[in-house]
């Protein structure tokens, strides 16, 4: 036998029900503890159990079409076979995972060509102990390497940089391919904290993104900082996707700017804030206490940000929380010619009704400006002129963060935040994640930005737990 045949592993199917047909010209092979496995989850009423139902209707849907015991030619001519094992009854002690791979290395012996394809750190490890080549499935050409980080950075002479910006902006854009809203971060050889920021808009048209205290007393303390403020307080950017380790400040950037939207700017009426603990389809009915009380706990990473960004907010308040907001930034472009589409926005100068010192009472509470929610109860519905603001991104898959972004309806905004080298759940890695994936098939659309944050400004001592940890 010289033929490639490649062995499934339960997870894969749990993670993507059509694995089946992203392998042309090969043969393609399922234990049929497999099957056992897939259908235990089927009667679960989150992604697993919606993948595991789907998973069983293609399977089925090939049944039909000839026997799975010799197998099924599919349309990118792969070969798809059930494998019915040799024990009867499992023997005591032996593991379903045991059987896949007992398979893999039975089939091993006879033929070079064998893979086993699982998305289980462990099984993985077990096989290669055995010879047998294993790898993980991955449907995205992402790596930790090469994913989209919403910049790109360039080093220059201080001179260049003050004097020649707009021959450097033409260089770099010849020689680097850059997408819509990415950023050039042009930063100085040798003075240190002296740089540049332009956001690249079409074909040869930059925006500079000039420093600026935003709100509240509130500034960016480095340039991806910079970066976030600008594509959060554009209104034509409805999606933004948020990267990096804990103390960078995505969370407080995004609730800061987003507050000032809805409670001054007035264009969005609410803030729907929310985080997964659990996959997207399971309740917090195990929580205990009611509904207000479960989310309590579940939400506060988020009240204390909330907390802290209201102690900013009063300590700069003088009367009315709501300030005047800096001038549109300033525009660039390299060539000469019509503008760029226009960056401005009509700011809401209408002094607020809010008291003196405001608390999160005032905001979670009777005006209701800001809404804790459950993920779980947002499929389904259609959200209109509101933030969805969902942190911990990294924990949902591709079908659940494809689910929560279309539930944005007119003029709302969405905000994924995460941090994809710090995953919880079994099934997903950094290339697999919804946070990521997401990133990836948005980015160069108009309505799309996306930042990676890696510089840690809590404190010294979480920048080393990030570094060292």
């Amino acid at each position: 036998m010289n033929e490639k045949i490649f062995i499934l592993d339960t997870n894969v199917l749990l993670h993507d029900p059509k694995a089946l047909f992203n392998f042309p010209n090969t043969t393609i092979i399922l234990h049929t503890i497999t099957i056992t496995e897939i259908e235990s989850f089927k009667k679960e009423t989150n992604e697993r159990g919606y993948n595991a139902r789907e998973s069983i209707r293609i399977i089925d849907s090939l049944r039909q079409q000839g026997s799975l015991i010799d197998g099924v030619v599919m349309e990118n001519n792969s070969i798809f076979k059930l494998y019915i094992g040799e024990h009867k009854i499992k023997p005591a002690g032996m593991q379903n995972d045991d059987l896949i791979i007992e398979l893999a290395e039975k089939l091993s012996k006879n033929n070079t060509h064998v893979l086993l394809i699982s998305k289980d750190f462990a099984m993985r490890i077990k096989a290669s102990l055995l010879g047998i080549q294993v790898d993980d499935y991955q449907n995205e050409n992402i790596s930790k390497d090469n994913f989209y980080q919403g910049w790109k950075e360039f080093i220059y002479p201080s001179g260049d940089i003050k004097h020649s910006i707009e021959v450097i902006l033409k260089e770099i854009q010849e020689k680097y391919n850059f997408t819509t809203n990415e950023f050039a971060l042009i930063t100085s050889q040798h003075k240190d904290n002296y740089y540049r920021l332009f956001r690249f808009i079409e074909k040869d048209y930059f925006i500079e993104v000039n420093e600026t205290e935003f709100l509240w007393g509130i500034e960016a303390k480095n340039p991806h900082q910079r970066m976030v403020i600008n594509l959060l307080l554009d209104d034509s950017v409805q999606f933004v996707t948020l990267f990096g380790p804990s103390g960078t400040g995505k969370t407080f950037l995004v609730l800061a700017t987003m507050l000032y939207k809805v409670l001054c700017e007035k264009v969005y009426q609410k803030l729907i804030v929310s985080r997964p603990i659990v996959p997207l389809g399971n309740d917090i009915g195990y929580l205990p206490g009611d509904l207000y009380e479960k989310l309590q706990s579940w939400m506060q990473p988020i009240k204390d940000n909330l907390e802290f960004l209201l102690h900013k907010i009063n300590e700069e308040n003088n009367g009315s929380i709501c300030v005047k907001m800096p001038q549109a930034r300033k525009k660039y472009h390299h060539k000469r010619g019509s503008r760029p589409p226009t960056m401005e926005h009509q700011y809401n100068k209408e002094k607020d009704s809010y008291p003196k010192r405001i608390t999160i009472e005032d905001l979670v509470g009777n005006e209701s400006k800001v809404s804790l929610e459950a993920i779980t109860y947002m499929r389904g519905r259609s959200i209109p002129f509101q933030v969805i603001f969902i942190d911990e991104v990294q924990n949902l898959t591709p079908h659940e963060v494809k689910t929560l972004i279309s539930r944005a309806g007119e003029g709302t905004k969405v905000i994924l935040v995460g941090d994809p080298y710090q995953i919880d759940s079994p099934y997903l890695d950094f290339v697999s994640n919804g946070l990521v994936v997401a990133s990836e098939k948005f980015k160069g659309q108009r309505v799309f930005g996306s930042v990676y944050l890696h510089i840690s400004e809590r404190s010294q001592l979480s920048a080393l737990a990030n570094e060292l940890m």
